[in-house]
């Protein structure tokens, strides 16, 4: 398990296990692909992130990351599977989130994306764009440098 801060201060902890934390995450961050290029949502208020957001009632974490990626960005995941989990801590606030990865099999049009401005996609290595002014806080932290260099690792051994 990796400790950091993250941008606001927050105490952030990441494990790439299921079931680290005492509690069960109730949000999801999926970092995803379409046609070899990454696909970000454009937050209104952010900036260009990873789609993610909190679970509704009854929904399963696999059923949120599908919903949440289709809302922000149109996209239909072909694949989706389990990364890791972090629990972020900024004063009486506590929470885990879910990282998942998923492949995109086709992006629809929409007319509605919540509350971003719909999909983004970027080619290159995310690992140096993510510092760019366009881009989210969330972007920026060690949540996500350590999950694409974990998906590197795991796409190397054929994972």
């Amino acid at each position: 398990m990796e400790t950091f801060l993250d941008a606001n201060g927050g105490e952030v902890r990441l494990s790439f296990k299921k079931g680290t934390f005492d509690r069960e995450p109730q949000h999801v961050l999926v970092i995803c692909r379409f046609e070899g290029r990454w696909l970000l949502t454009n937050h209104k208020e952010r900036g260009w992130e990873f789609p993610g957001g909190k679970g509704e009632q009854g929904e399963s974490l696999e059923e949120t990351a599908r919903r949440e990626v289709y809302e922000e960005t149109g996209a239909i995941l072909k694949s989706l599977e389990f990364l890791g989990e972090y629990e972020v801590c900024t004063g009486n606030e506590r929470f885990v989130k879910a990282v998942f990865y998923g492949e995109a099999a086709q992006v629809e049009k929409k007319t509605q994306y919540f509350e971003t401005n719909g999909p983004v996609l970027v080619e290159g290595d995310l690992l140096t764009h993510r510092w760019e002014e366009q881009y989210s806080f969330i972007m920026k932290d060690r949540v996500i440098e350590r999950s694409l260099e974990r998906i590197a690792e795991n796409s190397k051994n054929g994972n």
